[in-house]
């Protein structure tokens, strides 16, 4: 199987998975302007695992080292199969929390905040002395993540009028998405074999996880998704026959190139956590946060109704999230 063999290699995986992570979201700002998040979502998580199990049966099965897919998904332990499945119901759990928050506030609100809590917790979650070479980079650089985060929720406090209201149940929910998905990754980490060339007996490699993973995620919709189809938290139901009644062709793949844009991400993230430790390969994959902002605040213009002097404060904002992110980079050289 494909495995990462510098730290170099490592880090410009992490900058694709920020990419994808603080991109994906604009196929729901597309889909949802036809029909309910909740019909996109479904679209959504059979992306991510046809994407998944694409990568498993070409990366993770090509070459010597390591143990191709098919032998090493055959040979994992109930432990680690649990623990991939796990991760994948609380990530799902926090992403439809999240897509609730974009529906709501947009995605320079609900992104900065419930990524960038994602990230905190995340880091803390993961962290391993033994894989950081300056903890006080990392840490540091997590430090200004939370600066960006209290500039964001500034910021919105500037919106006027109805729309601000909104945008503040869309905070909360921000903020509830953020706390879970900042666990999720720890769930998935328990499941593989940190050596992936010699991976150990009875777990897996990031290949087998990210499957394991993704199944967990489209099979917990039924747990977390199918009531909110009922009884959503805004707006009218979407009766689960609406999916076949008014999904055209078009709405369909645009939902599952959001998953597949976001599983891209996540797999190449495990794949790099190899050789960058789990806590900075996951730090720099929530710098989608600003990616996001950067796609909310200048392409959807989700700040244009902020009065004047409010640009300083984004700008800051940005500034803050490079600096830490650069900081979470060199403190693993």
């Amino acid at each position: 199987m494909f495995i990462v063999e510098s730290y170099a290699t490592a880090v410009a995986l992490c900058l694709v998975t920020m990419l994808c992570w603080g991109s994906w979201a604009n196929t729901q700002k597309l889909a949802t302007q036809e029909w309910r998040f909740q019909l996109f979502y479904w679209d959504y998580s059979i992306g991510v695992l046809l994407l998944a199990l694409l990568l498993a049966f070409t990366l993770g099965s090509s070459g010597e080292a390591g143990r191709s897919f098919v032998p090493d998904i055959s040979q994992a332990g109930g432990h680690a199969i649990t623990m991939a499945l796990l991760g994948g119901a609380v990530f799902n759990l926090a992403n439809i929390l999240l897509v609730v928050a974009i529906d709501i506030a947009g995605m320079a609100v609900a992104f900065p905040v419930g990524i960038g809590l994602a990230l905190v917790i995340g880091v803390l979650a993961n962290y391993d002395p033994a894989q950081v070479h300056n903890p006080a980079l990392l840490f540091i650089g997590v430090g200004l993540v939370v600066v960006a985060i209290i500039l964001d929720a500034v910021i919105y406090r500037r919106i006027p009028g109805d729309r601000a209201a909104g945008v503040g149940k869309g905070l909360t929910i921000s903020v509830i998405a953020g706390i879970a998905m900042g666990f999720f990754y720890r769930f998935v980490a328990q499941s593989m074999s940190f050596d992936f060339a010699n991976p150990e007996a009875g777990l897996m490699t990031p290949y087998s996880a990210g499957v394991v993973f993704s199944v967990g995620l489209l099979a917990s919709n039924l747990l977390f998704l199918l009531p909110l189809m009922y009884k959503p938290i805004t707006g009218e139901p979407a009766p689960p026959g609406d999916y076949i009644t008014r999904g055209s062709t078009r709405l369909h793949l645009v939902g599952m190139l959001g998953g597949a844009i976001w599983a891209t991400g996540f797999c190449f993230n495990i794949i790099a956590a190899g050789k960058a430790g789990y806590a900075v390969s996951y730090g720099l994959g929530q710098g989608a946060t600003m990616v996001a902002a950067f796609w909310g605040v200048f392409i959807w213009k989700e700040f244009r109704d902020t009065p004047a002097g409010t640009n300083p404060l984004i700008a800051a904002m940005f500034a803050c999230f490079l600096i830490g992110l650069g900081m979470i980079i060199y403190s693993n050289l």
